[in-house]
């Protein structure tokens, strides 16, 4: 998707955001993407992006993707906005009736009467062709 002329690229990105890049055979499979460095546009390179929260509003994160020609003059950018959506399991973890996000017993699982952790049913059957 680079403009014909580019070789190499920069990351520019909002706090929320995670940016690696990975390089094929340059040992650098991973890094993490930091403002002003730019990277070689070679085949196998791959940019990652990620966001560690979930967003306050819609499109509130960006990334912003420069591209550079032979000498480092400037050739063109390409954006893109983010929102981070948050998902969560929340289970009656002490099997009380009352689903609780914050339950300690959230992480652990006891058999029996007693015992308490989520009880996941899952259907994998196909219910339709």
């Amino acid at each position: 998707a680079a403009p014909a002329g580019a070789v190499t690229f920069g990351v520019k990105y909002t706090e929320g955001v995670s940016v690696e890049v990975a390089c094929q055979g340059r040992g650098e499979d991973g890094s993490a993407a930091s403002s002003g460095t730019r990277w070689p546009l070679d085949k196998g390179t791959v940019l990652r992006l990620g966001m560690s929260q979930a967003s306050t509003e819609v499109n509130d994160n960006k990334v912003t993707v420069s591209f550079y020609a032979e000498g480092g003059q400037p050739i063109n950018q390409a954006g893109v906005f983010l929102t981070g959506i948050g998902i969560s399991l929340d289970v009656d973890a002490d099997r009380d009736g009352m689903v609780e996000n914050n339950n300690p017993n959230k992480a652990s699982w006891t058999w029996g009467p007693e015992g308490h952790g989520a009880i996941l049913l899952v259907s994998c059957d196909k219910e339709s062709p």
